[in-house]
């Protein structure tokens, strides 16, 4: 078995056809780190090549599946955003390559030819949600959440797996509220396959993986291709280049550049905290005029070029 940093990797001791990856940053709810995606893509790189793996279970260690980016430091702190770049002017096609590589690193669980199931307990938000939907299969907890909460401000789901799920209506719905909606209401909407109690979520989940690992690896590889080419020649991947695209956009535009300004002024908390509320959120020249105010404050008035533009 290989070794990773952020991921835990062993056999289902009842059945060894059965592959458990575990997202495994438990003090921080699995958040993402930069090594992270990467981790991800190499593991199920390893379990696609072994002839003894069928199917491929993800799930997260502590109390939730995965909280989204770590953005302590990335959101608050005077450290850049992976690809956030604090020199002026922003430069769209590396933000875009950036966030594209790690795009793909989630899309290996989707493109693996072996079936893959996210197991959600706690949360799973943020860029957790994309690392969730691009599993084959969704098993939540019925008090599990998940939603993308940055749809608000600062951010658009690069994986754009919502609508291909959820169908346009209930993918707007969420995208344009930002709301979470808990496992049994996921499973209503048909975004989760199964919604079980807490506590029998890991007795479920293997159940389902293990009626799908006496199929064999040939026949499963083919039924997923099938199904997978559905969603390609409708678009997904044209779609995820937008979506990255505007995932920059989001990250630099007044707005966005505003919330990144607030949370290292006033921490991370206050900014999710005003993100969430529902208050309104500054924007045009009601957010530049806020961002040049916190950039004296912190003393960054320079970092991102005239009049606080990003």
């Amino acid at each position: 078995m290989p070794a990773f940093g952020t991921l835990a990797i062993g056999r289902e001791p009842t059945n060894p056809r059965i592959l458990r990856l575990t997202l495994n940053r438990p003090e921080r709810l699995n958040a993402i780190s930069e090594g992270m995606p990467a981790e991800i893509r190499a593991a199920v790189a390893w379990a696609e090549a072994d002839e003894t793996t069928h199917v491929v279970v993800l799930d997260g260690a502590g109390r939730s599946f995965c909280a989204g980016y770590d953005l302590v430091d990335f959101g608050s702190g005077r450290t850049a955003h992976p690809c956030q770049q604090e020199a002026y002017p922003f430069d769209a096609m590396d933000d875009y390559a950036a966030m594209k590589g790690y795009t793909e690193d989630f899309m290996a669980l989707w493109r693996c030819r072996k079936p893959t199931i996210a197991m959600v307990h706690g949360h799973a938000v943020a860029g957790g949600s994309d690392i969730a939907l691009c599993c084959d299969l969704l098993v939540m907890a019925e008090d599990a959440k998940i939603g993308y909460m940055p749809t608000r401000v600062w951010g658009c789901p690069t994986t754009a797996m919502w609508t291909y799920r959820l169908g346009p209506a209930r993918a707007k719905q969420l995208m344009f509220t930002g709301d979470l909606i808990d496992g049994c209401t996921a499973a209503d909407w048909g975004l989760a396959n199964l919604a079980v109690p807490a506590a029998d979520l890991e007795a479920e989940t293997l159940k389902l993986a293990a009626r799908i690992a006496g199929v064999p690896r040939s026949h499963l590889a083919m039924h997923k291709l099938v199904v997978n080419q559905a969603l390609l020649t409708m678009g997904l991947e044209q779609t995820q280049m937008f979506a990255t695209l505007f995932d920059g956009v989001t990250r630099h535009n007044p707005e966005g550049l505003w919330f990144r300004r607030f949370a290292q002024a006033s921490g991370f908390k206050a900014a999710v905290e005003w993100r969430d509320s529902g208050r309104p959120i500054p924007e045009g020249d009601d957010a530049r005029a806020r961002i040049a105010e916190l950039e004296a404050q912190l003393g960054l008035r320079q970092a991102s070029g005239p009049a606080g533009k990003g």
